[in-house]
């Protein structure tokens, strides 16, 4: 894996970086890009008031597979056909950075890019696997998380003990919270997922990973 660049590393950002912009971070492998991360995108930028969403295209998720991941450029060229949306900047930042765990992508961001407010962005599915997650903790410690619900999530999960201790009512004001701080957003949901369009275009999909989508 190629190493993280030293804390000086002079890295452009992928989208606008002025002092105080409200950024919300959504992750994942894109494999591919669908109706909703767009929604996840779509129900954050409304809600919490955020500037932007960066949508972070992983060149390997560490909790999915190889087998049957399409190529970053691919991946990346398709998640902007999706995106279509001022606001929401597609970038394989990850690729740069060196980094393959969100914690590490995190660290990095808010090192490069101090002056921003970072809100991390799941969809409820991904909350459900969240603790498997490497230094979960520190990712909670570290910025404000916005779940957006998803059809098929066990209610349970957010009900956990992270989102009873720290969840949130503010919502416009949410980016600029002191973590650990969680909010759910609801609204219009979409049963899309990258798992269901791949096993789609190829039956044998469904039988590589049982993961929930990403």
């Amino acid at each position: 894996m190629t190493p993280a660049p030293s804390p000086g590393h002079w890295l452009r950002p992928p989208g606008p970086a002025a002092p105080g912009l409200r950024i919300g971070l959504l992750g994942g492998s894109f494999n591919p890009a669908h109706e909703g991360h767009l929604h996840v995108s779509q129900v954050a930028l409304s809600r919490l008031g955020l500037d932007y969403v960066w949508w972070l295209v992983t060149p390997q998720n560490p909790l999915k597979d190889e087998a049957g991941m399409a190529p970053l450029a691919d991946r990346v060229r398709r998640a902007r056909a999706v995106a279509r949306h001022p606001r929401i900047v597609v970038t394989d930042i990850e690729r740069a950075l060196g980094t393959q765990f969100s914690i590490d992508t995190l660290k990095a961001l808010q090192r490069r890019f101090p002056e921003l407010c970072f809100v991390w962005l799941m969809g409820s599915d991904n909350l459900a696997i969240f603790r498997r997650w490497r230094h979960w903790q520190e990712i909670a410690a570290r910025v404000p998380i916005a779940v957006v619900q998803r059809p098929g999530t066990t209610l349970a999960s957010l009900h956990a003990a992270p989102m009873q201790r720290f969840a949130r009512r503010a919502v416009r004001g949410f980016a600029k919270l002191k973590p650990p701080a969680f909010i759910v957003l609801d609204g219009r949901r979409t049963a899309q997922s990258s798992t269901a369009i791949r096993a789609a275009a190829l039956p044998g999909e469904a039988l590589v990973r049982a993961i929930p989508p990403c």
